[in-house]
């Protein structure tokens, strides 16, 4: 159980990045007061909170009803965080969450702080395809209820490390600066590569069982 949540938090939190999310954070909410962006950061984290919470509760219903086995999610799970982890090594990710801020800023009217919180705060940053992918597929791979349980807490954990880095998210910025930012990303893309091509690995393994 206890290698189980280790291995759930790194994923979740290598996948979400709480930390690489202050710039993005900072960078969409360039202008609002403290107090407005303390209320923004609530809302997207409970946002993202819900939306997480759907896929938890009933990724593995979803997944029987479509007609595809937790084995074969998870060798496509695999396959798109290995290809979030190449962006991450590569630098890529950084400058595609940029410009994803960059057109909200330029879509949304300033005084909508809901829909600023829910896009793209919420989705895409927080809950994006790679976060519930990563949930369906960890959910489906917890051996019992205690297990699930705790990966429940685990998401808990992770959001709440990503609402104190939007609040933080200034000194955040000046602590670290773009090259520690850089160094940290690439370090935690390496760490999903290996986690990903482990997924994979387990994935085959059940499908030439089954």
């Amino acid at each position: 159980m206890t290698d189980f949540l280790i291995n759930a938090f790194a994923t979740l939190f290598v996948t979400i990045d709480p930390v690489g999310l202050a710039p993005m954070f900072l960078a969409v909410t360039a202008g609002y007061s403290k107090q407005v962006r303390r209320q923004i950061a609530i809302r997207a984290t409970i946002t993202a909170f819900l939306i997480l919470l759907v896929f938890y509760v009933t990724g593995n219903a979803v997944l029987e009803l479509l007609g595809i086995s937790v084995s074969a999610f998870r060798v496509a799970g695999g396959v798109l965080l290995f290809l979030i982890s190449v962006e991450m090594v590569f630098g890529k990710r950084q400058k595609r969450k940029s410009e994803t801020a960059e057109a909200a800023i330029e879509e949304h009217d300033p005084a909508d702080l809901h829909e600023l919180a829910v896009f793209p705060l919420a989705i895409p940053l927080i809950a994006g395809p790679a976060a519930i992918s990563a949930i369906i597929l960890l959910s489906g791979q917890a051996p019992d209820t205690m297990t699930y349980a705790g990966l429940g807490l685990v998401i808990l954990s992770i959001l709440g490390a990503c609402m104190a880095a939007f609040l933080l998210a200034d000194k955040i910025e000046r602590l670290m600066g773009d090259t520690a930012q850089l160094v940290v990303t690439r370090l935690l893309g390496v760490i999903l590569a290996a986690l990903s091509v482990q997924f994979i690995a387990d994935g085959i393994l059940a499908l030439i069982r089954a």
